[in-house]
């Protein structure tokens, strides 16, 4: 069976401390670094064991910044050298050195990095970008899509690789923040930056959530996606495929964080990002 999960465990700390992000700063003591670094262990082991029976893609979307952390660069590693594991992705600012991803299999690894300009120079973070384009590693870039960031977000786009795309995440703690010449703006940067602009009606819709998607954290509980609290079971306690539910609704009004809505079916962003929604890469980007 072809499953997408998406996995967060008790981590929570991060070494940047953007004005935008709740988590900003936070930090995980020894006793939580500790149990986050068994829980992603017992996960891959739960993923290694799903040879033969699963085709997996796993994007990892932690709180704070995870590649800090040795435990999962080592869990990347292992789990895209796993033959049943097809996709396995991570979100990250891309702080950390580079060279661990000489030991992964570049085929299946691939990176979702946010650029964060109050944190990091482009000239820092480009000639990290570069070293990436090295090693042959597929990654896209994104950028906070506040009024602020677009001096820099037009000088990303200019600098970055022509075949990587730069998505804009937009802004949405300020209702009507944007002016029709924001939007226009961004749109030159990521022509789906619209895609991203506006929420998703979900309530009763069908969704691959539960489905053939899942949300699990670190105590391996099994939820439909990040945004419906309602436990499936556990993981490590029941067989997935029973935890399963085939056409299942989503119980949510609305839904806002790609995250969430790329599970949605019958939408444009589903067409549009496909087999590369863990990526965040559009197909058609792909074949340009």
């Amino acid at each position: 069976m072809e499953l997408d999960i998406t996995y967060r465990g008790p981590l929570s700390s991060c070494n940047y401390d953007c004005g935008y992000c709740p988590f900003a700063k936070t930090f995980d003591d020894a006793q939580t670094r500790r149990k986050d670094k068994a829980a992603i262990e017992r996960f891959c082991d739960w993923v290694t064991s799903r040879s033969g029976t699963d085709e997996l893609r796993i994007l990892f979307t932690p709180w704070g910044e995870a590649l800090v952390r040795s435990w999962y660069r080592r869990a990347l590693v292992r789990l895209s050298r796993q033959p049943h594991v097809r996709q396995v992705v991570i979100q990250t600012n891309m702080s950390v050195a580079t060279d661990w991803l000489r030991q992964a299999d570049l085929n299946t690894l691939s990176l979702w990095i946010t650029y964060h300009p109050s944190q990091i120079s482009l000239e820092q973070f480009m000639a990290k970008v570069r070293e990436l384009d090295t090693l042959g590693v597929r990654y896209s870039v994104g950028i906070v899509g506040t009024r602020e960031h677009q001096a820099v977000a037009r000088q990303l786009r200019q600098q970055l690789n022509p075949a990587v795309y730069l998505w804009v995440n937009a802004y949405k703690d300020e209702p009507s923040y944007y002016q029709p010449e924001d939007i226009a703006f961004y749109r030159l940067i990521d022509p789906w930056f619209e895609l991203n602009l506006q929420d998703y009606p979900s309530e009763n819709q069908s969704c691959h959530a539960a489905v053939t998607a899942v949300s699990v954290d670190g105590d391996g509980d099994v939820y439909p996606c990040h945004f419906v609290k309602q436990t499936l079971g556990n993981l490590y306690q029941t067989e997935l495929h029973q935890l399963l539910q085939p056409g299942y609704f989503c119980p949510n009004f609305s839904c806002n964080c790609y995250i969430g809505y790329i599970h949605l079916q019958n939408i444009k962003p589903a067409q549009v990002f496909g087999k590369n929604k863990f990526e965040r890469i559009p197909v058609q980007w792909e074949q340009t």
